[in-house]
């Protein structure tokens, strides 16, 4: 016993001469002589080149002030009332600076920053390296997890209790997962000195970066400075896009979050993994030890999670439409080179019975909009893109016999402008397509001139909130021509277009130019209104342009002279009444719909249980709600209810690529399908009528 505490002494003092070195050898971050100018060039290129025409002053300085204090402390969990109070002063004279290419005010902040971020790490670190120290995991307390809106801390005292808590909270998620208290401890020492180290070596080029993006974000959320070290890591990631899993990552306070999946990509195939899934554990093989990622920065996760191809890689993620966010799933992908071919548009064909009339609905997903422009420019008659072969596929499916077509959107990111404006010449004869108003305030129009259509039968466009860009350029047209129906849930929203500045020292992303549609009305922000919503489980609130913070307002420029299809948007209301019929007592429907109303409801939610008790019975209850839910469903749908949510994973169905089938996606798909079939009825009762009325001289 008396060794043990001898020992215990030891490391102690150890640990506390540790962290005195690492206090002394505090570096002080300073301005670089090449950063005046980068800055004075950046201000430059974004009140030259930006599309708003915003010039910097006071107000815009002052905001900016506002954006760097939040990136830098969202959670309010580091600086202190009194930090808050010295930065106040700096108002005053930011606009000087910045005009006078003088970044101190930047470092001055990231400086406190850093000694209070040490501060923090240090004292966690004290707490789990004492081995005398205890947890108390039977207290009635709770941990708040949204402090985006609270007061800033004003003691020591509050301070520490803040984040005694939040390491609780930590080692009870770890416990919850499988883990005894000492793991748990060894998880976050890890953690937390990894932290510490990155902090250390942060330098002032890194810092220069996020001050000066703080200052282009005021403009708008994607405008963005690049460092030539990050202009070097973006050109690399740009270029491995297509290797490893297939996923956009990117960092949210100490999380890697998933931005979206490539399409036929690794990560996609699973079905297993979403847009705005939080990545917060990473294993090799399939036996490799989880290693706790949380914290770690995201070129670091990235080296984790790419690897040879063919060999496994396993994801711990918190699940985005996790009703309890300590919930925790893994996913096994299989690394590999995406295929190109695979992200190709593809065809399928559905079958409907209605009033036992068979009909056959087509069916073509489009990944993205792509184009080979290298084969094109070179002469290649059989050059790959987006238009080429959706009329291929529309000849093909023709030629099966088809009743209507559905165009499915969901997920698709955008791509190349020219494949969405050549796409919807598929299903017009000629006409305007899309406007682009540039930072002057003129405005382009793009259209279809060849009167060539491919498909003039029924038609239905399906989106959802990660369909982006050239996706809402495409059904845009399609509804404001009304020459389809689009169904689905609300579009991304993103309506702006960026260009790359090339700098002295690094380069500028800035947005220069905003699409709209043929009637006027942007894209930007409030994206394309479904004609028939359906249930979604993204949030609006987390995901899409409306999500972030000062992104660029709807507005409207002049429409377009731009002829219609008849009879389309007076069959919206009897579509919709006929589409809530069948799906007030479809199972998924229903089952999309629970899950709505669950999540809606926990996300108000954020007092966190210390209390190791309340914690797993409020998990056991979340998973108890699930299970009976998705019982609920499978009895509805006569197949045999499971005993445990993993044994539901075994049971999903593959599709031809490999690709896990998720049920709701599937629904979505059938009952766009139905009402499409409900569109070509009512269209026959309609041509019916008509020809009664001319039989009968009226």
């Amino acid at each position: 016993m008396a060794i043990h505490n001898l020992k215990s002494v030891f490391l102690s003092l150890v640990f506390t001469c540790l962290l005195l070195t690492q206090t002394t050898a505090l570096a002080r971050l300073a301005p670089e002589p090449v950063h005046e100018q980068a800055l004075l060039n950046v201000i430059a290129a974004l009140q030259q080149n930006h599309y708003t025409g915003m010039q910097l002053d006071e107000a815009l300085a002052s905001n900016a002030l506002d954006r760097y204090l939040q990136d830098l402390d969202p959670t309010r969990s580091y600086f202190y009332a009194e930090d808050i109070k010295k930065f106040e002063s700096f108002r005053n004279t930011l606009i000087q600076e910045l005009y006078s290419g003088d970044a101190t005010t930047g470092f001055t902040i990231y400086n406190r920053f850093k000694e209070r971020n040490l501060e923090r790490l240090d004292y966690l670190l004290a707490m789990l390296n004492d081995e005398n120290h205890t947890f108390d995991f039977e207290e009635d307390a709770v941990f708040e997890s949204d402090r985006s809106e609270a007061e800033w801390i004003s003691s020591e005292a509050q301070m520490n209790d803040l984040w005694s808590k939040r390491l609780k909270s930590s080692i009870l998620s770890l416990k919850l997962a499988d883990r005894s208290l000492e793991e748990s401890r060894e998880v976050l020492i890890k953690r937390y000195q990894n932290q510490r180290n990155r902090v250390e070596q942060i330098n002032s080029e890194d810092v220069f970066e996020r001050y000066i993006n703080a200052l282009a974000h005021v403009f708008d959320p994607h405008s963005q400075y690049l460092s030539p070290r990050s202009q070097e890591n973006f050109q690399i990631n740009m270029s491995l896009s297509l290797e490893g899993i297939g996923a956009v990552l990117q960092s949210e306070d100490e999380y890697v979050k998933i931005v979206r999946l490539v399409p036929a990509g690794p990560a996609d195939k699973t079905g297993q993994l979403r847009a705005a899934d939080t990545i917060v554990g990473v294993g090799q093989g399939e036996e490799g030890p989880i290693e706790d990622v949380v914290g770690q920065r995201l070129d670091d996760v990235v080296k984790l999670i790419r690897g040879p191809r063919g060999t496994k890689v396993r994801l711990e993620v918190i699940p985005a439409d996790a009703v309890d966010r300590s919930q925790r799933r893994q996913v096994t992908i299989v690394r590999e080179q995406v295929k190109l071919e695979e992200q190709s548009a593809q065809k399928r064909v559905l079958e409907i019975t209605r009033d036992n009339q068979p009909y056959r609905i087509g069916v073509i997903e489009i990944p993205a909009f792509y184009i080979d422009f290298a084969a094109m420019q070179s002469g290649d008659p059989n050059y790959k893109s987006t238009t080429r072969d959706v009329e291929k596929l529309i000849t093909e499916l023709k030629q099966e016999g088809i009743d209507g077509l559905i165009v499915d959107l969901r997920n698709n990111g955008g791509g190349s402008l020219r494949e969405a404006n050549e796409l919807t010449g598929l299903f017009i004869s000629r006409g305007p397509t899309v406007q682009i108003r540039d930072a002057s305030g003129r405005v382009d129009i793009l259209g279809d001139f060849d009167p060539k259509i491919a498909w003039s039968g029924p038609l239905a466009v399906i989106v959802n909130r990660l369909s982006a860009s050239a996706s809402e350029i495409f059904a845009g047209a399609i509804q404001d021509y009304d020459r389809g129906l689009v169904l689905g849930s609300r579009t991304f929203g993103k309506g702006t277009v960026q260009t790359l500045l090339p700098l002295d020292h690094g380069q500028l992303k800035l947005t220069h130019a905003k699409f709209y549609r043929i009637s006027g009305d942007s894209t930007q922000n409030k994206g394309v209104e479904p004609s028939i919503s359906f249930p979604t489980l993204y949030d609006e609130k987390e995901i899409g342009e409306s999500a972030l913070e000062g992104a660029l307002p709807w507005d409207q420029v002049h429409p377009v002279r731009y002829g219609r299809f008849p009879s389309l948007s007076m069959m919206i209301e009897e579509l919709t009444t006929r589409h809530l019929r069948r799906t007030g007592e479809d199972p998924d429907f229903m089952f999309m719909h629970e899950q709505v109303s669950r999540m809606k409801e926990m996300r108000n939610q954020t007092d966190i249980p210390l209390n190791m008790v309340a914690l797993r019975s409020q998990r056991e209850e979340a998973e108890e709600w699930q299970l009976e839910t998705e019982n609920r469903r499978r009895l509805a749908k006569g197949e045999e209810a499971v005993e445990t949510l993993a044994e539901l994973e075994l049971l999903l169905p593959k599709d031809n690529q490999g690709r896990t089938i998720n049920p709701e996606t599937e629904s979505i798909l059938n009952e766009s399908a139905q009402v499409l079939v409900d569109y070509i009825d009512l269209t026959l009762r309609q041509t019916v009528a008509n020809e009664n009325k001319v039989a009968n001289g009226n």
